[in-house]
């Protein structure tokens, strides 16, 4: 076995709870800005942050919520997100996020195989939830803000404040975010008080994040990345979080602007508009120490042109929802172009052969697996798939295709079931996709497999290009044929508007990949 351990000091995982380790400075920081509301400027300072969640964990409490009861959420990046977060968690209770922009259907099943028995949203999503709580163990909406016919505001139910966190374990639920995992269905991926916690510790550690930071919120926190890399890990550090409820590149870049924002926690399409968008040079972004992406491959010579024009070093980290989720991440001062960093403190990495399960050396192309103390006990209610990804000595087996190189520092090719295998050649999509972002005239891309009665799959790219800008189908492949393998050329350009994306930045290859077959 060939096991890359993590170069950087373990990290110490205290016997607490998430909310009794995140919040345990809250009291001496007082009236320190913990979150902001970045489109009106509402403050909620640490002493209120704490107030609240106590007195709303008193409440469930006192409305008969018991531990391991598990409370729903669906709301934007607002301060209150956190309020409710961690009032659940220290109530005893587990958490489940939901994605704002889900369907009643999304919004049902999830409600119904997380068993959920409150839902807690905002009035822009009460129709949906309204809906998707019809025939769900949901027996109470609540509304962040005013409240609604059947539907009172979340601080009628602020009880007697709660002095001490509702006695859980270690590994008793806090989270149970949803994620496509390694088979592209949704599932609830059970994640522990310990599991949080220790990639608290060890993402905010390795990547150097200090108290007296600003860190901007635009990544939803109902996404593990938005939830851990930024709402705990800068609540926990003493950070001032500005959040915003969606993503607007102008107010982006004002809010970096006015509140002096040090590090810009992002995915690799935002890493686009601030590399490309024209409105970058109207604002002061001289506080930004460093741009860190996730989520999705970005290409060493985007990161490098985004960092050129702001000043910064922009890195990357890895990791996915069953891992907490970072298992890699660039140190301060450890940028590698290309590179999402090197494994995460207490954690160890293997590349393995998909085919034949043999560890490989430094440089060669493999799966990813991953152990260490953020990764899940496994899937609720699907013993299958915890299976399917989770081996009896705590392997995680990531889905992704990567190798490392003799420094330690983890290359991500791209998905193993989203490579396109030509003539028996396997062509990773992230590749072409950096490639046809170099061309002066492409502001976005994405490229998939389609089927051919040849070659089995070709690669088909979507292309959106800049305002202003032309080039031919022709002349865009060219310019990818003159720099890849004669297997790797494109075979089609579909110029489009837009290309789909999940809420945290990921392309959904599958809407396109089903376009193509229309």
């Amino acid at each position: 076995m060939f096991v890359h351990e993590s170069p950087l000091p373990g990290v110490e995982i205290p016997d607490v709870s998430l909310t009794e380790y995140v919040l345990a400075n809250a009291a001496e920081l007082g009236d320190k800005p913990a979150l902001i509301d970045g489109p009106t400027g509402r403050v909620l300072t640490y002493a209120q942050l704490d107030d609240q969640i106590r007195r709303l964990a008193g409440g469930l409490v006192e409305h008969g919520l018991r531990p391991g009861d598990v409370v729903a959420l669906m709301a934007p990046n607002i301060p209150e997100y956190a309020v409710v977060f961690h009032a659940v968690v220290f109530a005893g209770c587990a958490i489940t996020t939901i994605n704002g922009t889900y369907t009643e259907r999304e919004v049902h099943h999830q409600l119904v195989d997380s068993g959920a028995k409150l839902l807690i949203t905002v009035e822009p999503f009460l129709e949906v939830a309204r809906a998707g709580v019809v025939d769900t163990g949901v027996t109470d909406i609540l509304l962040i803000g005013a409240g609604a016919q059947d539907a009172a505001p979340f601080t009628d139910w602020f009880g007697e404040p709660l002095t001490q966190q509702v006695r859980v374990t270690a590994e008793s639920l806090a989270a149970l975010p949803y994620s496509s995992g390694t088979t592209g269905i949704n599932k609830g991926v059970m994640l522990t008080h310990r599991n949080l916690i220790a990639n608290v510790a060890q993402t905010s550690a390795g990547a150097g994040m200090r108290g007296d930071e600003v860190f901007i919120a635009v990544l939803p926190f109902f996404h593990i990345y938005g939830m851990q890399v930024l709402m705990n890990c800068g609540l926990r550090l003493g950070a001032t979080i500005v959040t915003m409820p969606r993503f607007d590149l102008e107010e982006f870049l004002q809010l970096h602007q006015q509140y002096g924002v040090t590090r810009s926690f992002v995915a690799p399409p935002i890493v686009v508009a601030l590399a490309k968008h024209p409105l970058v040079d109207q604002y002061d972004m001289s506080a930004v120490e460093q741009v860190f992406s996730g989520a999705a491959p970005l290409s060493a010579e985007l990161a490098l042109e985004a960092g050129a024009r702001l000043g910064c070093e922009v890195v990357q980290g890895y990791g996915m929802t069953e891992m907490s989720p970072v298992s890699h991440l660039t140190t301060p001062g450890g940028f590698k172009p290309g590179s999402v960093g090197v494994t995460a403190p207490s954690t160890a990495t293997r590349i393995v052969d998909p085919e034949s399960g043999e560890d490989l050396d430094v440089d060669l192309d493999g799966e990813i697996w991953v152990r260490g103390p953020q990764v899940m006990p496994g899937y609720l209610n699907n013993e299958s798939a915890t299976r399917e990804c989770l081996d009896a000595d705590g392997w995680l087996h990531t889905g992704d295709i990567g190798h490392i190189d003799s420094d330690g520092h983890l290359f991500v090719v791209d998905r193993l079931k989203e490579l396109i295998k030509v003539k028996g050649f396997q062509v990773a999509p992230a590749e072409l996709e950096a490639l046809l972002l170099t061309h002066p005239a492409v502001a976005d891309a994405a490229v998939v497999g389609r089927q051919d009665d040849r070659a089995g799959e070709v690669p088909a790219a979507f292309v959106v290009l800049k305002p202003g800008q032309e080039v031919s189908e022709a002349d865009l492949k060219k310019f990818v044929a003159d720099q890849v393998a004669h297997y790797k050329q494109i075979d089609s350009i579909t110029f489009t508007d837009t290309i789909p994306k999940s809420a945290s930045g990921k392309i959904l290859r599958r809407l396109l990949r089903d376009s193509l077959a229309l």
